[in-house]
């Protein structure tokens, strides 16, 4: 008996769950939010241009996060948590304290120049200072965040050794957290800076500053 070969049945398009539908366009409004202020300016980020970079229309970036700060808390969040998992992916907390605090610098001027996000980060940054917004909490809740980490980091440090005892956690923390910002604003200025040199010089610097007597390493 002859068999009929058929040809197989088109698959039905698998259908996206609600939440994921929800995290998608979530996700491409806080890129859409970078790209905007980025490429334009903080000015330029109306809902109405942010949904149309995205794709979507105005209503929905308001239903998502109800108002321009809402917005922006949203994206200081996300760069947040990538942040972390950056780190993570590195496992900077595997390292030895001192070693720790300088691969944590390392990482973060390598990356400085990357992404949109970043930049569009500082220029909100400056305009949330200038403007005396509430949104300057925001960015403290993570600029406090970050000074904590790297104040454990700094204790470890002592303890195995590393770092110098009489060096204070919190002022050291707050220190490299500074060199930081205070390096990322100067890139907003001027974007042609030699990161890289920057960087090195960053850590030969911190090095010698925490290492007891004072020792230091070339670095690559």
């Amino acid at each position: 008996m002859s068999e009929t070969l058929q040809a197989p049945s088109p698959r039905a398009p698998v259908r996206r769950s609600q939440a994921e539908r929800r995290d998608e366009s979530e996700r491409r409004l806080l890129e859409a939010t970078a790209r905007v202020v980025a490429e334009q300016g903080v000015s330029a980020a109306t809902f109405e241009a942010i949904g149309r970079s995205a794709g979507y229309s105005r209503g929905l970036a308001t239903q998502k996060f109800g108002s321009k700060d809402g917005l922006i808390e949203a994206l200081i969040a996300d760069l947040q948590e990538r942040q972390a998992e950056m780190l993570a992916l590195h496992h900077i907390d595997d390292l030895a304290g001192i070693e720790a605090v300088l691969a944590y610098v390392d990482l973060y001027l390598r990356h400085l120049g990357d992404e949109q996000a970043t930049r569009a980060y500082f220029m909100l940054l400056a305009g949330a200072v200038a403007d005396a917004s509430a949104l300057r909490a925001a960015f403290a809740r993570t600029h406090e965040s970050i000074k904590a980490r790297l104040a454990e980091l700094v204790v470890r440090g002592q303890a195995e050794g590393g770092v110098r005892r009489e060096i204070d956690p919190q002022s050291a923390a707050l220190m490299v957290g500074s060199l930081l910002l205070g390096l990322s604003v100067q890139w907003l200025v001027d974007p042609h800076i030699d990161l890289d040199a920057i960087r090195r010089t960053s850590l030969e610097t911190l090095r010698l500053a925490f290492a007891p007597g004072g020792q230091t390493e070339r670095l690559p």
